[in-house]
Formats: C-alpha cells, structure tokens, sequence
C-alpha cells in the first residue's frame, strides 16, 4: 500500500487492519450503500402507491455501485453538504430518476441507516475470524489436554492443570465475547423512515396522512436491508446507545484477548511456551538471542487502546440535547471505525499466534517435577493439619531447583510419616490434574464447536503487514 510520507496517516491502516475491514469503514462501502438505501426507498414508495416508475428504479439500480466522486466532490465544495451533493451527483447518473432520489427522506436517513449496516457487517467479520481463533485453540487443546503444567494463583505454582485446560479458559470467555456481540446483533435495527426529528412529518405529508402507508414504507425498507424491523422511536438519529452497547461489546474481545497474550508473556518468561517465531525475524537489535513475544504484546498494546476508546460512545450517548445535536459527529467518525480496526487488528494476531503456538514440554515437564513432591507429600499425608510445614516447604522449594533433592528433604523429615518410596510411587502427574482432559473434551464438544460450525470458513486471513 502506498503511503504518502509528508502527512499523519492512522497505523491501524497502514501496519495493523486487515484490508477487509478497512472497506467496510471506506468512503466507497458507504457512499453504495447510501445508494442501496436511495434505491430501496423508492421501491418501497413505488410500492406504497407515490408516482415512482419501474424506469426511474431500474435507472437507480444500474448506478448503485459506479459512484461518480469527481461530480459528488466538485458540487461539495459549492454546497458544502456531503448528503446533497451525492444526491445530485446520483442524479447526474440518473436524469429520470433525479426528482425522487431521497424523495422524503431527512440526512439521517442515509447516514444513520448506512452505519447501522456498517456496524452489522464489520461485526460479522470479527466473529468471523473470532471462530477462526477458537479453531484454533482448540485443536491445540485438544492436543495438549493430557500435558500436565503447573496452575497458579498470585502467580505463584499450586496445583496441576493440563496446557489443553488452560487454553478452555482463554476460549471460553473469547466465547463469551461472541455471545454478547450476537446478541447486540439480535437486537440492532435500522433508523428508517423517521425524517427530521423523528415524527415522520414529511412521510405523512407524501401519502396524505396514510399512517399504515407510513408504517409500512420503513418495514419494507428494513426488509431490503436485510433487518427485521426499525427502531421504534427516535430523534433525527438512532439511539447512540447502539454504538455504546456495540463498542462495549467490542472491548469484551480486547479484555479476552489481552488476558491470553499476557498469559503467553508470562509462560514464555518461563520458558513453557512461545509464540511462533520467524526464521529471519530479528527480536533484539543488541540481543540477537532473544524470542520476544512481540505479537502477544501488540495484542496487549492495541487492547489497552479499544478498551479506552470502547468508553468514548457512552458520554455520547449522554449528552445528546433533545432530538438531536451535531457534537456526536466528529466523535463517532474516530471512534466507530477506529475501534473495529483495532479489534480487527487484535483477531488478526490472535489468529497467527493460535496457528503456531510453541509449547516446550521438556520444559513444562521439568518444571512440574520441581514442585510435585511437596504435592506428593500432602497427597500422602494430608494438609488439614499440616499447613504450617507444608507452607514453609513451599517456600523452601522456591531455592531447591532439583524434585529429587525435595524428596529426600521430605523423606528425611520426621514430622512427615512417609517415606521416599511412597513419595515416588505418588511422583505421577496425571494423578493431580482432576477432570481435566474431561473438561477439556466437553468443553470442545458442547460449547466451541457449535461456535466453530455455526462461523466456519475457508476464507479468513489473518493479514500481518508488519
């Protein structure tokens, strides 16, 4: 992609965005759906009994996507209106239909109904690829389910889970996410018909008081665009509660997202996973040796600015006077696309990090080793009543990097009544990791599959331009 040098370009274009979802957001996809919409209204009046012709139509129709910008900019700058000048510039494409392109119809009409399809389709493609990284979460869990691993509370080693366990986890909430977006889906409706402040007047005046006429023109419109109905009521624009409880559920995929990448961080300091690292990639200009986990912490850095950003539509929503003011605008247009790109950005990594993650069993192994006789111990013996020493050779063990130097410790101290050969006989971790590989089967089985089937496809890419 060609990027001008000598001015501010937004790196979620340039280094992070898929090109999908860049569309969505461009002035192209909107200006051809305010042409689907201009050409679903006269339909719909058409229908409804306004002198409209089929000609007039199928002349609308023939133009939708072949926006003519040149004559749409040059009038813009004579009228300064973004709405009328792409009126006209319609119309110089459509001469019969010129006199009933927007017949009725306030700005809103196309501004608020083509971000609403907006919304609809850039959500869709963040469950998309959503599914794609629940995909593969659970091929790797389904692979590592049996791989037994140190859990933590405050970080610290306590018990045993499975790395086919942990990665349920981080599915699960990723899960989570979809639900609350589907939802918000469900319940996403068009603006439709409601002209200048919401009371429909100029429809009114159009079919001559016929307010069943007036009702059905914005269902009919709604069905075009592929919703089931429009909002019930409003100002001049939708609620702009839409775009809060939207981007609210946007920032649930970065929450998810940035918990996995700084559970990837952390195991890779430890030395139990790695994200996957490129033959020539270079991670430390004066510490050539190093893998850093750069991925994961651009995942860590976008999420801290969508879960920021996510925030900015709710004072929107709350300061908007009467039926409508104009101080949404200019936050709407930074704050709406900029956090789907960024969301999509997040999924892109995910996706690629989820392709190849690295798990060094060697080094899990090693590692549940050290700690599993003191797990031995109280398995043998019992904890209720032996807190206190059990707590001190926890602490112990943090300076004893050798399992079998723990055991003969815990062997040779005769406030513990077992011996070495029963503490080996208990040194087998598959004893300690509970319904794991169950919990992990069922979870595949009963909740992400469903979500993989009901988004699969063959055609997400996770695009990593830098």
């Amino acid at each position: 992609m060609a990027v001008n040098k000598e001015t501010y370009t937004s790196p979620l274009s340039t280094r992070y965005a898929s090109r999908e979802m860049q569309y969505l957001f461009s002035e192209d996809f909107k200006f051809r759906t305010w042409r689907r919409l201009w050409v679903s209204l006269a339909r719909a009046e058409r229908m409804l009994g306004l002198d409209i012709s089929k000609e007039q139509i199928a002349e609308m129709e023939a133009h939708v996507d072949d926006v003519n910008y040149d004559v749409a900019e040059a009038r813009e700058r004579v009228v300064r209106h973004d709405v009328m000048s792409h009126v006209y510039a319609y119309g110089i494409q459509c001469p019969k239909a010129a006199p009933i392109i927007h017949l009725g119809a306030s700005v809103s009409f196309v501004g608020d109904n083509a971000d609403v399809v907006i919304l609809r389709e850039a959500s869709k493609v963040l469950l998309k690829k959503a599914a794609e990284v629940i995909k593969n979460l659970a091929s790797f869990a389904d692979k590592y389910k049996r791989t037994p691993c140190l859990g933590y509370t405050h970080l610290q080693p306590t018990k045993l889970t499975t790395v086919g366990k942990r990665a349920t986890l981080w599915m699960y909430e990723l899960c989570m996410d979809m639900e609350n977006l589907e939802f918000q889906l469900s319940k996403l409706k068009l603006l439709g018909s409601k002209g200048d402040i919401g009371t429909q007047s100029t429809f009114m005046r159009l079919f001559e008081g016929d307010e069943d006429k007036v009702r059905r023109l914005e269902q009919e419109i709604a069905l075009d665009m592929g919703f089931l109905s429009c909002v019930p009521v409003s100002g001049q624009t939708y609620s702009r509660k839409t775009d809060a409880y939207i981007l609210s559920a946007l920032s649930g995929f970065a929450q998810s997202a940035s918990k996995f990448a700084n559970d990837l961080r952390l195991l890779q300091a430890f030395g139990e996973m790695e994200e996957p690292y490129e033959e020539e990639q270079i991670a430390a200009s004066s510490i050539p040796y190093m893998h850093t986990p750069i991925r994961a912490e651009r995942i860590c850095a976008l999420s801290r600015y969508v879960m920021v950003e996510a925030m900015s539509p709710s004072f929107t929503a709350s300061s908007q006077w009467l039926e409508r003011t104009l101080d949404d605008s200019a936050n709407r247009r930074l704050t709406i696309p900029e956090t789907f790109l960024a969301v999509d950005a997040i999924l892109n990594v995910y996706i690629n990090i989820t392709q190849g993650l690295i798990v060094n069993e060697d080094v899990v192994s090693s590692r549940v080793m050290q700690k599993l006789p003191l797990m031995a111990a109280e398995r043998l013996v019992g904890d209720t009543e032996n807190n206190d020493m059990f707590r001190e050779y926890r602490h112990v063990s943090q300076n004893i990097q050798s399992g079998e130097a723990l055991i003969e410790r815990l062997a040779a101290d005769e406030n513990i009544p077992c011996d070495k050969e029963a503490l080996l006989a208990n040194m087998v971790p598959e004893m300690y990791i509970g319904r794991s590989v169950s919990q992990v089967e069922d979870f595949l089985l009963n909740v992400s599959l469903p979500m993989i089937n009901k988004y699969s496809s063959n055609d997400v890419k996770a695009e990593l331009n830098i």
